[in-house]
């Protein structure tokens, strides 16, 4: 899972360090989804880290002022795609049939968090709405998210042979996607987790690291949010 950078000048080129910070809000949202979400639908944990590659130009004098590019390393749960799902599922029992496509759908989540966190992050950062019809599955390509979408592909292809039926798959995905950015205590955690990736200059950061970051900032804002609740009423 990584974010793609575009191959051609852009009209109006962003800094490095405009750069770095929508890769790091893209990654630390592929690395909350595998994490939270994961837990949350009660899938297997998956080793994932994210690593970092600096990319420092002639004229620039310090790590700051490097571009870098950054990846999550593993954390899919589908670590090979099969032809089909029937051929991979053929000895399964119902339950593990049901087992196998979670992990499928949660994957293909996973996949689409990382630019839908991007996408939420430059909306923020230029003080506009972002909703579901404004930022479409296909604008992704906009934020990042090439690499992703088709992955995101080859699963659905994988997963459905019905190109109506893909569509509307990956449709209820996308939202699930979106809603998942949407929760307070996730989005914290994604934009806590992307200033450390910022703050700390290392090639790699293990999941270990990750998930203690994540859960630092996702579980305080839980319990700040409880708190407020219990003063209300006292």
């Amino acid at each position: 899972m990584n974010r793609s950078y575009p191959v051609t000048p852009q009209i109006n080129p962003i800094t490095a360090k405009e750069l770095n910070r929508k890769t790091a809000i893209h990654e630390a949202g592929h690395a909350a989804a595998i994490y939270f979400g994961n837990k949350k639908k009660q899938l297997p944990p998956v080793f994932f880290q994210i690593d970092i590659k600096k990319l420092k130009n002639a004229g620039q004098s310090s790590n700051t002022d490097s571009h870098w590019i950054a990846k999550v390393e593993g954390g899919r749960l589908i670590h090979t795609l099969p032809s089909s799902i029937e051929e991979a599922t053929c000895d399964f029992s119902p339950a593990q049939k049901q087992a196998y496509l979670y992990a499928f759908e949660a994957d293909i989540i996973n996949l689409l968090v990382g630019p839908l966190a991007e996408a939420n992050y430059v909306a923020l950062r230029d003080d506009e709405i972002i909703n579901s019809s404004l930022v479409t599955l296909n604008s992704l390509h906009n934020y990042g998210g090439a690499s992703d979408l088709k992955i995101a592909q080859d699963y659905i292809e994988c997963f459905i042979s019905d190109k109506s039926a893909q569509e509307q798959k990956m449709s209820a995905l996308f939202l699930a996607a979106f809603h998942f950015i949407n929760d307070g205590a996730v989005w914290r955690a994604i934009t806590a987790l992307a200033n450390y990736l910022l703050a700390h200059h290392k090639n790699s950061i293990e999941c270990e690291e990750i998930i203690a970051v994540l859960d630092a900032h996702f579980f305080s804002k839980r319990r700040d949010v409880a708190l407020q609740r219990l003063h209300k009423f006292r």
